[in-house]
């Protein structure tokens, strides 16, 4: 066997090794995190497990809400939030592309032609024409892995903005059900005031007659006018907030708010019921969960990339055409092979893997701080809910008592059997009783809105490689 043939059989055997597979990315794997069995906010809920019925999808017709149907669905065509994350997506799944693209051979081509005439002793030779045409290969193979944890890296960080596509997403529409909810509160707490309007109009009338006829001091006729006008006054405030809330609707749904007029309804969104799932459930329907799981993803494969800039790289080219003057052109072939290696960088690349490698212990950091923080963020719903729902059962029974109270010191009163003050107070604590009431039903919808948000909405982490396209 001669030189040249070992020469050559050594190098094949030797491409074939290293061809076989030695990406320098270390193999990923998603740490662990010790997640408990059950949430601890269990008095008063079902044991939590996990439930393809619960909330996914369009989660927010639990509600029964015409106005959430609607103006829900647009989120995640019109919000310019979304839109913008969208086209961050858009970005990265290009970067895929262009990764991927450098695993493959390049090819170029270069020709020209020209005409020149020269003359010898003032002679003209004639006009001459040259031409030359090459076309040119060139291909670095992937040795050491570097581009394919690159692409790796860009995919992962592609998945990264597909979940943060859809953590913007479910942030919208936690954003606008909220505002949905005190637009719809604040349209209640009007009517609320309204009826009360009414019935210190009422007493003002009764107030008068008795004053007219002088049976009462004048005190009291100005006490139920001021009661009255405080009411007023109430009524007409809570016109500001709701303005302020239909506002945010339209810009939450990508509109003006001179676009969407939204006219009062005459009920308040239902309460409903979410089904929970284990908490190890979050990990696949928590978006910024899945978003951090594939940042430490991207960070693994970039300790890849940093490592194979300590190997050398190899490029193969090849070159073929012709060249010459018209008629008489020849064939011009090249065949070439370089290797290129950097001997010393004063630590510039143990620096670049250090800092890959800080880099990924940081994301792994970050990671299991979401899923901790996804945790409490749900118990701390459910620990509101189930005292909140207390309350509310405590106070039906004072707004009863307090309507029933309010109701017989009138009758007394019109009797004249009690003082225009034990009316007074009476009637201003029924009110203020339903307006409590009203406050904790907002707050039970606030953090049943806030729950589904926490435990993920409709997301999924199998919809990262497909998120939907805004239209």
């Amino acid at each position: 066997m001669t030189s040249h043939r070992l020469i050559r059989t050594a190098t094949a055997a030797l491409c074939a090794a290293v061809l076989a597979g030695c990406a320098s990315g270390p193999a990923y794997q998603r740490p662990v995190v010790d997640m408990p069995a059950a949430f601890s906010e269990l008095p008063g809920w079902t044991l939590a497990r996990p439930d393809p019925a619960g909330p996914k999808g369009d989660w927010w017709r639990d509600f029964r809400d015409p106005l959430l149907d609607e103006l829900e669905p647009q989120v995640a065509v019109s919000n310019q939030n979304v839109r913008a994350a969208y086209a961050n997506y858009q970005k990265a799944t290009a970067a895929i592309q262009a990764a991927r693209a450098a695993l493959f051979p390049t090819l170029g081509i270069n020709a020209s032609a020209s005409r020149q005439n020269a003359s010898t002793g003032g002679v003209s030779t004639g006009p001459t024409t040259s031409k030359s045409a090459a076309a040119a290969v060139s291909w670095s193979p992937d040795l050491w892995g570097q581009v394919r944890d690159s692409v790796q890296q860009s995919r992962a960080l592609a998945q990264v903005s597909a979940a943060t596509l859809a953590n913007a997403t479910l942030s919208a529409q936690i954003a606008l059900a909220t505002a949905v909810v005190e637009l719809r509160v604040a349209d209640e707490n009007a009517r609320l005031l309204q009826r009360a309007v009414d019935s210190y109009r009422e007493s003002l009338r009764v107030v008068t007659d008795q004053n007219t006829a002088g049976t009462i001091p004048p005190s009291n006729l100005y006490a139920a006018r001021a009661l009255l006008e405080t009411t007023q006054a109430n009524l007409v405030a809570v016109g500001v907030a709701r303005a302020q809330y239909a506002h945010a609707i339209a810009v939450l749904v990508g509109k003006t708010p001179e676009e969407l007029q939204i006219a009062p309804a005459a009920t308040m969104p239902e309460l409903p019921g979410v089904p929970l799932g284990l908490p190890s459930t979050l990990l696949q329907r928590r978006p910024d969960i899945a978003a951090a799981e594939r940042q430490m993803a991207a960070d693994n494969a970039a300790i890849g990339v940093a490592h194979a800039a300590f190997f050398p790289s190899l490029t193969l080219s090849a070159t073929s055409g012709f060249a010459g003057a018209l008629g008489a052109s020849n064939l011009i072939w090249s065949l070439g092979a370089s290797l290129a290696g950097t001997i010393f960088d004063g630590g510039a690349r143990s620096a670049q893997l250090a800092e890959a490698r800080a880099q990924y212990e940081a994301s792994v950091a970050g990671y299991r701080g979401v899923v901790l923080g996804a945790l409490q963020d749900v118990e701390n719903d459910l620990a509101a809910l189930r005292i909140l729902e207390q309350q509310h059962q405590a106070l039906d029974a004072a707004v009863q008592d307090a309507t029933q109270s309010a109701l017989i010191a009138f009758n007394e009163y019109q009797a004249g059997t009690v003082d225009y003050t034990t009316l007074a107070t009476t009637q201003a604590t029924q009110i203020g009783n339903q307006q409590l009431q009203l406050n904790v039903r907002l707050q039970q919808l606030l953090n049943t809105v806030t729950l589904i948000g926490d435990l993920g909405g409709g997301f999924e982490a199998g919809q990262l490689d497909a998120p939907p396209a805004p239209r």
